[in-house]
Formats: structure tokens, sequence, C-alpha cells
């Protein structure tokens, strides 16, 4: 059974009833949906761009999984794309409103921003290096260090879950958070660690006294 498998089944448990374990926080981790700068394959960082039409529906297609589990609570971070695909997952749960937490914020990319790979590549070759095979020392030139974003990302799932034990809540983030946050959690080296995650994909968390465990990886074959 592939990872993504696990996570429908995760999800198809919770829309026939099951709850959380007591004391326990199950997490989706939900990718927003596609904007341009996806389609042209180019970092996007902490540029405020809007889903095109097929981000929207990523948004809507993520929360009608989403729906049927009883969520209790939607994050998610300050960026329009990730605002909008939260908001669509709210509606359609019947969550009041959205709570925004800078730690779901995407990576700060600085001079790579707007830059596809192989511009940025050519505008500072060893630190594209670091960034591609070695995240524990890579620099975004200037931009953020990859291990301030995954500290970032992971503190924001901790009080999550702190904060919703025995709940099923949502959090929309970005491809490279959810990739940070579970190389973190389950290690890796090299270049394993740019999982594929689709977009509006789904990555399966639970948290119980402070310890984040992955359930099962998002789908898709992006690794953008």
């Amino acid at each position: 059974m592939t990872l993504a498998e696990k996570t429908e089944l995760a999800v198809e448990g919770l829309q026939v009833g099951a709850r959380p374990i007591q004391g326990t926080c199950q997490l989706f981790l939900v990718r927003h949906g596609t904007t341009t700068l996806n389609v042209q394959n180019r970092y996007r960082g902490r540029r405020d761009v809007p889903l095109d039409a097929q981000g929207y529906q990523d948004a809507v297609d993520a929360a009608r999984v989403l729906s049927p589990c009883g969520l209790t609570a939607v994050y998610t971070g300050p960026l329009r794309r990730t605002v909008a695909t939260a908001q669509i997952i709210a509606d359609e749960a019947l969550v009041p409103d959205l709570r925004i937490l800078h730690g779901l914020n995407n990576v700060d990319y600085g001079a790579w921003e707007g830059l596809t790979a192989q511009e940025a590549e050519l505008h500072d070759p060893s630190a594209f290096a670091a960034y591609r095979m070695a995240p524990e020392i890579a620099v975004c030139p200037a931009g953020e260090r990859l291990m301030d974003a995954q500290a970032r990302i992971t503190q924001a799932v901790e009080l999550i879950g702190a904060r919703h034990a025995g709940e099923i809540v949502v959090g929309v983030t970005h491809a490279v958070m959810i990739r940070l946050l579970v190389l973190g959690l389950t290690g890796g080296s090299g270049e394993s660690w740019r999982i594929p995650v689709g977009r509006g994909s789904l990555t399966s968390l639970t948290i119980r006294d402070g310890r984040i465990a992955v359930n099962a990886l998002p789908d898709g074959t992006d690794v953008d």
C-alpha cells in the first residue's frame, strides 16, 4: 500500500465518524492550489501570487475530501494562495473563521524569488547545490536558512497540536515547508528530502504530548 493510499484510508476512516485517540490531534497539512508561477516552475517564496483557475479547483477537491471529517479549525499561512485555499476548505466544512499562523508561511527565497531552478543555479551555483543536496546548511541568497524555516513549521505544528488535542484540524501551507517538516521527522539525506507534494494534496500527521508523527505522505508528482 502506498503512502498516498494510506492517506486516503485515514480520511475515509474519519469520514465515517472515527475520532482521534483522546489527547491526540489529527492534522492534515494541505498544500495550496496552483498559481501561474507554479505553472511556470518559478520559486514563489513570499511573493503574494493568487490562485489561478486550476488552483481554485485544487482547493475545491481538497475541501470535498476533508469536509466530512468533522474539522474544528482551519489554519493558514498569510499569503493569498494559502488563505484562498483555506477559505474554500473552511466554507465546505462549515468552520466559521480562519486562523492565520505565520509559522506556516513559505520559505523566504530572497534573490531567487521569481526565478526558475536553472536561473537560481546560475545566480549562485554553490548556494543552489546546498539547497538541493544539503538542506541542513542551505541558505537562500538574501533569504532564509532552510533550518530556520524547518524550525518555524515544526513549532507551528506543535502549537496546533497543543491547542487541539482530540480534534481534527487543517493547516494550509507550502510544498517546501511540508518537505522540511517531513525531513525533520523522518530523516533523509541528499536530494531525497525533496519529496513530491501535489498541489492541493494532504499530508497526514498526529500530534500527542508534543510529539509529531507522520501517518502518510502527500500524493502527486510535483517536486517544484
